[in-house]
């Protein structure tokens, strides 16, 4: 018995027998026959998902769920299919995925359930190939995403108390599901939809500052017409608080113990037991070693829960990429942003390659799981295609005259309070704060710059604050009657994903900056957020040719050519230092030579046929091209 077996030995008295009499003879005692339960296959609708003692029953049949998580918003839409397709083909035969507010809602009241964010497309998709599918429609999400996927625009409340009853929060839920839940609902399994089960919130036993908030989450899903089962999923130590009543509880892998089951039979009796997040790995970090998982340990758990008909979900089956700056944060040990990458060691690399770990689980499924044929699709070719030399820049000082709806202000003011997007504030990107010095000294932040700014005096640099950094030496003025540009460039690495300090998420410069003992004053704030628009319609077209002394802050003009169908590749900036890469306008994600990524993930897609324009924001100093590899590089 392995140890992950020994220690849940004492659920072994789930109904096995009863799962044994259900199996298939052979070869495998435990092999279960759910080919006939599938969206493709079933001609009529019974009584959907239910809880039957200690199983899942579908239409009546006891069924094992075997599930992968695959973000859509993480995943070029033109692939969505070959990703849902390999998840099938590997064995599985439901699909997870979490649906992030902030992104379909980006300002108040202004939705988008189109191209990459049309989640209904995708969930047909998945019905097509023959996937169930579990949403997890918050409103908060987590899945490693700024600010768990709350929108930014809900900081602009300076008494906010997130993911609780208090009801600025609760009335922009409220505006936020009626748009959404009208969309899903049709697509459950009641109307012949793949959708199976709904997960309410994520993880609210670790949160907990509002006893009566999951109720307000259950009534506000059931009056828009959630009919399915509903499930809550927490780690083991936080299952009761966040338990929902009449409301399935799932688990987490983490805080796993003995107990753990205890608690759970306290609370809903018998029941089936649904591994609702078994990780695979976890996100990588700026500047830390990336993480790896032992695949004959996971192995071996995966037997393990099997053995005991426990149903299950890998997160991630497919990681995908961060791509813009989606990415959230962590503040265990110190501030930590995420990379651009969320392979996340899944079992579909990044750019969707299969990985080892995918065959053995293919094999290992195709053992215990009888499952319908499905034609495993071919990989996806990539190019290296030939590095090219960027012409041309615009320095950042080129560029501030031109940037929209600049801010006067007597003191500073956080990104999230900006009077700029219709009054929704400044999501994401960099904000600069211009003021006027007539001498030197120290500067102190008080850790009020939220993340990382770049200090410059008169357009040049003299350094850094941050998180770990809050102060900073200013060369003295030789003429005193003449006064010195200050200007710092905030750039926001991702709000915490997790964890209570949410509530106190700001970006920007927060608070007072003061020069020695005096706090600066009159600001001239101006928004650089980077969005699509932003690179398409502000940026002037004023572009000079670079020279040896061109340096950054600043962007960067190339052109790729393609002469023939564009394929998948890998940007890799050597050379570089730090910044952001734009491709045909839409924005690849951050780079950072501190790694551990060091290459990022360009989908094909995103090319063209003939000229494809690339704009490198840099911080720091350019490299002296932009090179391109047909494999990842994502550290070590």
């Amino acid at each position: 018995m392995g140890a992950f077996q020994a220690r849940l030995a004492c659920v072994l008295c789930l109904s096995s027998a009863s799962w044994m009499a259900a199996a298939l003879p052979g070869r495998n005692p435990f092999r279960i026959d759910q080919s006939h339960l599938t969206p493709s296959h079933r001609q009529t609708r019974g009584m959907g998902l239910k809880v039957t003692g200690s199983n899942f029953t579908l239409d009546g049949f006891r069924f094992l769920i075997v599930a992968g998580t695959m973000h859509y918003f993480r995943v070029p839409r033109e692939y969505w299919l070959d990703r849902l397709r390999k998840m099938r083909a590997c064995g599985f035969n439901t699909v997870v995925t979490h649906i992030p507010w902030n992104l379909h809602e980006p300002k108040r009241g202004q939705f988008i359930f189109t191209g990459n964010l049309d989640v209904m497309a995708f969930l047909f998709l998945a019905s097509e190939v023959g996937l169930w599918a579990i949403l997890c429609p918050g409103p908060y999400i987590g899945s490693d995403l700024d600010l768990g996927g709350l929108p930014s625009w809900l900081l602009q409340d300076s008494k906010m108390k997130l993911r609780t009853t208090y009801r600025g929060f609760t009335k922009a839920v409220d505006h936020y599901f009626d748009e959404l839940i009208s969309r899903i609902a049709p697509l459950q399994y009641q109307y012949e939809g793949p959708v199976i089960a709904v997960q309410m919130e994520n993880e609210y036993g670790s949160y907990h500052l509002d006893k009566n908030y999951m109720s307000f989450v259950k009534r506000a899903l059931m009056r828009r017409g959630i009919k399915v089962l509903l499930m809550t999923a927490d780690n083991g130590k936080d299952v009761i608080n966040g338990h929902s009543k009449n409301v399935l509880a799932t688990l987490h892998l983490k805080n796993i113990r003995k107990e753990t089951y205890t608690k759970l039979s306290s609370i809903q009796g018998q029941s089936p037991i649904m591994m609702m997040l078994y990780t695979t790995s976890s996100f990588d970090m700026w500047g830390v070693a990336r993480h790896f998982q032992d695949s004959n340990v996971m192995m071996e758990n995966v037997r393990d829960m099997f053995k005991l008909r426990f149903s299950l979900n890998f997160y991630m089956f497919h990681g995908g990429t961060n791509f813009g700056f989606m990415g959230g944060a962590t503040d265990l040990n110190g501030y930590h942003p995420m990379v651009t990458s969320y392979d996340y060691t899944a079992l579909l690399t990044e750019d969707g390659e299969y990985t080892s770990e995918y065959i053995m689980y293919e094999e290992f499924f195709s053992q215990v799981i009888e499952v319908p044929e499905s034609v495993k699709p071919e990989r996806i070719p990539k190019t290296a295609y030939e590095s090219i030399t960027p012409t041309h820049f615009l320095s950042l000082w080129d560029v501030l005259p031109y940037l929209d709806e600049k801010i006067k202000s007597f003191k500073p003011i956080n990104m999230e309070r900006l009077s700029v997007n219709q009054g929704n504030g400044q999501s994401f990107g960099y904000t600069v704060y211009e003021t006027s010095i007539t001498r030197g000294g120290y500067l102190y932040s008080g850790n009020h710059v939220r993340d990382r700014g770049q200090v410059f005096l008169d357009k040049q640099y003299i350094g850094v604050l941050d998180h770990s950094t809050d102060n900073l030496a200013v060369p003295q003025n030789q003429d005193k009657k003449k006064a010195k540009n200050l200007t710092i460039l905030v750039e926001n690495q991702g709000r915490l994903a997790y964890g209570q300090n949410i509530n106190k998420e700001r970006k920007g410069i927060t608070g007072d900056i003061y020069l020695d003992h005096s706090p600066l004053r009159r600001f001239t704030i101006s928004c650089l957020d980077m969005t699509t628009n932003f690179i398409e319609r502000n940026l002037p077209n004023h572009w000079k040719s670079i020279t040896p002394k061109t340096r950054g802050p600043a962007f960067f003009l190339g052109y790729l050519k393609i002469d023939e169908t564009p394929n998948d590749t890998f940007i890799n900036l050597e050379g570089w230092n730090k910044g952001v890469i734009f491709i045909n306008g839409k924005n690849l994600g951050r780079y950072w030579k501190i790694g551990p990524q060091k290459a990022l993930y360009l989908p094909g897609p995103w090319l063209q046929l003939g000229r494809n324009e690339i704009i490198v924001f840099e911080e720091y100093k350019p490299g002296l091209k932009i090179q391109f590899t047909n494999t990842p590089d994502l550290g070590y």
